[in-house]
């Protein structure tokens, strides 16, 4: 099968960018901040600075995120034991339940435009998963210039 890279891309983007209209509710967290906490999850305690690195943000903009969250109570900071300079970031139980309420909200909005489609839609969807999944989690390349 021969695909245009290009014309697939675009026309993902197309299709993210009308799915994560269709499930953002913030509840009162940026898509950043929600992204720190998600990153505490999967990964465990991290520093201020790969967080920062992780999201694309500098670290200014960091630690000021991390003290919304921490003064919230979804985060809670510790000195490193390894180097008492640095601070090491956690999820607490209460970051925890916020990651898994924005989840269920937006599982619950997807499901009701789901249960609309015809069966071989959910199929193909449902088949498309694991292709998706992985492109997900494919190395994001280095910006050469240029905004999006």
């Amino acid at each position: 099968m021969d695909v245009d890279s290009s014309e697939l891309a675009e026309r993902l983007d197309d299709v993210v960018i009308a799915l994560r209209r269709l499930t953002l509710d913030r509840q009162g967290l940026s898509l950043t901040a929600a992204a720190t906490l998600t990153t505490l999850r999967r990964c465990g305690a991290a520093r201020l600075t790969e967080l920062a690195a992780g999201e694309g943000v500098s670290q200014p903009s960091m630690t000021a995120l991390v003290g919304r969250l921490a003064d919230a109570g979804l985060v809670h900071r510790r000195t490193d034991p390894g180097d008492g300079r640095a601070v090491l970031l956690t999820l607490t139980p209460a970051g925890a339940e916020l990651l898994d309420r924005r989840r269920e909200d937006r599982a619950a909005r997807l499901a009701g435009p789901l249960a609309q489609l015809a069966e071989d839609d959910v199929r193909a969807i449902t088949a498309a998963l694991p292709a998706l999944a992985r492109l997900a989690q494919a190395p994001v390349p280095e910006r050469t210039g240029g905004t999006s």
